[in-house]
């Protein structure tokens, strides 16, 4: 019987509530067996060691996922297909490996195959699973467990809660030892150089920002309103940047502050010095940072111009908010 869109809709919430609930079940079922992993991936990485995962069905795309969630946050691991191990790939494994067993029954026969020649090889496992109490899970030396009290399949049968129990658990345990790490912006990105997301990591402020005529800079002595202005207009920009001695910056003059002297200047204000009406001490960044510390900037102090400095404090480029959102960077 066809379903109506309002049945539609209702069935759709319903599967991301029980879905929903396996999360929050998970959650609340961690204890110190998960911290007693992460203290072990540690161990074994800082020793230059991997992780092996492993699966199969359902659980095989996980332990995929899983595999290149860790190699992309500097954690060398890979995925070992269980039927391929046993003729030959085993061959990868080496002492002091952490191997990681994916199975939500802990009744996987290929899994619990894997365990004794885990343990032969001097690999420690863990049993990423539902069911602790199964052969998986007391073989294992650690235990991740996650909770699905029910399916979101009408049926009770196609894994859905569970294998999204899963994903997350080792998500969360790929983000602690990301921060146990003390992994950075940086590091992050050599491991991401393609895509948008590699841009976005690796572009740094000189790359983005507005330079030569497009950044407007004027000596703050002899400067008045309407030059600044003038110099603002040419350039297409929001602000002009002042500068002193050996062209270091000693403030900068915004939309804001041509507002403000409109009002409080007299009626002869263009032809001021804009010394009196520039704001000093501004927000800057470091021509060389990543870019994405610009927006961080911008985010905090809630301000929509921005200049670049070099090393002997001299403005050689300029940031205009809007221009974050045509680099993919807001």
């Amino acid at each position: 019987m066809p379903l109506t869109d309002k049945t539609i809709l209702a069935q759709a919430r319903r599967c991301l509530a029980i879905e929903r609930e396996a999360l929050e079940a998970t959650a609340g079922a961690l204890n110190g067996d998960f911290v007693a992993v992460v203290r072990a991936v540690e161990a074994a990485v800082a020793a230059g060691h991997k992780l092996i995962f492993s699966g199969v069905g359902k659980s095989a795309h996980i332990a995929e996922k899983l595999t290149g969630t860790f190699n992309s946050t500097g954690v060398p691991s890979c995925f070992l297909d269980p039927t391929q191990a046993l003729h030959g790939d085993l061959g990868l494994c080496a002492a002091g490996d952490i191997a990681i067993l994916l199975s939500y029954s802990g009744a996987s026969e290929e899994m619990l195959k894997l365990l004794p020649l885990f343990e032969k090889f001097g690999l420690e496992t863990v049993a990423l699973t539902g069911a602790p109490e199964s052969e998986l899970g007391r073989g294992a030396d650690y235990r991740l467990v996650y909770r699905a009290p029910r399916e979101a399949c009408p049926l009770a049968l196609a894994p859905t809660a569970s294998t999204t129990a899963a994903l997350a658990l080792g998500d969360a345990l790929a983000m602690v030892l990301l921060e146990s790490r003390g992994l950075t912006r940086d590091d992050f990105a050599k491991y991401h150089p393609a895509g948008t997301l590699g841009m976005t990591l690796l572009l740094r402020v000189s790359d983005i920002m507005r330079k030569d005529a497009a950044c407007p800079v004027l000596p703050e002595k002899k400067t008045t309103v309407q030059e600044a202005i003038f110099a603002m207009t040419k350039a297409k920009a929001g602000a002009v940047a002042l500068t002193g001695a050996r062209g270091r910056l000693t403030g900068i003059f915004t939309d804001g502050d041509f507002r403000r002297s409109a009002l409080t200047g007299g009626a002869d204000f263009l032809t001021k010095p804009v010394a009196g009406f520039m704001t000093r001490a501004p927000r800057t960044i470091a021509a060389g940072v990543l870019a994405v510390e610009a927006l961080k900037i911008f985010q905090r102090f809630k301000i929509s111009d921005l200049f670049a400095l070099d090393a002997q404090q001299r403005p050689v480029g300029y940031i205009d908010v809007q221009d974050l959102p045509k680099l993919h960077i807001l």
